[in-house]
């Protein structure tokens, strides 16, 4: 069973590896075009996950996955030879070299890194840019006001502010940044378990095209907005799916992490047109969600229901 098991853990490998280089290939990135590339999907912790001896692991702490990467989008302004980075995460060193790659761009560090919260998937990545690692020079790094306070007064991330390193980029609820001369970014902010920061998640809108980006919310029902109508204004949305359903987590106290069921979100979305489903891509999957293996039962009852599961490379015209 175990051989098995690894013989499909390795075309699932393969499969995204195909997919991402398939990504690649379409998207020239050159130009004057503006472009989004899938830097990872995975939630925080990463998978193989730490501690997990469930047959989704176990195969991986023997055979690394490289399309296995904590969730990140990046984003390219060709005409202006810029760069960003949504989410400063664990695998942020090989993700910016994809990011580099793609924008065939000598720079070493982006533009600027734009940071949804502080939970240990979406920030820690700033200490590699640091004294111990690239001892970077004033990298951009946006904030939003409890966020950037974490930054400032708390070890170790303050020594990169001291020394440096980064230069935190205040944001504001709602209201729009002019990145370049044709991207803005708008920050929201979501209902989240927020022990040390408040949560955003993201617009980004381009010269033809807006992305909406949420890779962590508690429930629909908690936010005030309304996430249908949200959809419907822009042409792609990376949406939370963090856990299929509530039966992934048999060892932990699901009400301790709450966040909409990949199955609650498609009941939820089910009478949408199917132009409006075909903008939906999951992203932030648990090591546990079967979305990540892209042959189960449930990645293809996603895709036949409409959806779209983020893969480690798409990438997207803006």
């Amino acid at each position: 069973m175990l051989v098995n098991f690894k013989t499909l853990c390795l075309s699932v490998v393969l499969i995204g590896i195909g997919q991402a280089l398939s990504a690649q290939k379409n998207d020239s990135g050159t130009g004057n075009s503006i472009s989004l590339v899938v830097l990872g999907t995975v939630q925080d912790a990463g998978s193989p996950h730490i501690g997990c001896e469930k047959m989704c692991c176990t195969a991986l702490f023997a055979e690394n996955d490289p399309t296995r990467k904590v969730v990140s989008l990046g984003l390219m302004d060709h005409s202006n030879n810029k760069t960003f980075l949504f989410e400063a995460t664990p695998d942020i060193a090989s993700q910016l070299k994809i990011l580099r790659n793609r924008a065939a761009s000598p720079k070493t560090t982006p533009d600027g890194i734009f940071l949804t919260h502080a939970h240990i998937g979406h920030y820690t990545g700033l200490m590699y840019l640091g004294r111990e690692a690239l001892g970077a020079k004033d990298v951009s790094v946006y904030a939003m006001p409890k966020m950037k306070s974490f930054l400032e007064n708390n070890g170790p991330w303050s020594q990169l502010v001291t020394l440096g390193n980064i230069t935190i980029q205040p944001l504001q609820n709602e209201k729009a940044l002019q990145l370049t001369d044709r991207v803005s970014v708008i920050p929201f902010t979501v209902p989240h378990r927020d022990e040390f920061s408040e949560t955003v998640g993201f617009k980004i809108l381009g010269p033809e095209k807006s992305v909406l980006f949420i890779p962590d919310i508690d429930k629909w029902s908690k936010w005030k907005k309304h996430i249908v109508a949200e959809i419907t204004e822009v042409d792609y949305a990376f949406l939370d799916a963090t856990f299929y359903d509530g039966q992934e987590i048999n060892n932990r106290d699901i009400s301790e992490i709450p966040h909409p069921f990949v199955v609650e979100s498609m009941a939820l979305f089910e009478s949408l047109p199917s132009e409006e489903k075909n903008k939906i891509h999951f992203i932030h999957l648990n090591h546990t969600n079967p979305l990540l293996n892209a042959s189960s039962k449930q990645s293809q009852a996603v895709l036949q229901n409409g959806y779209r599961i983020a893969r480690l490379g798409n990438s997207f015209r803006l």
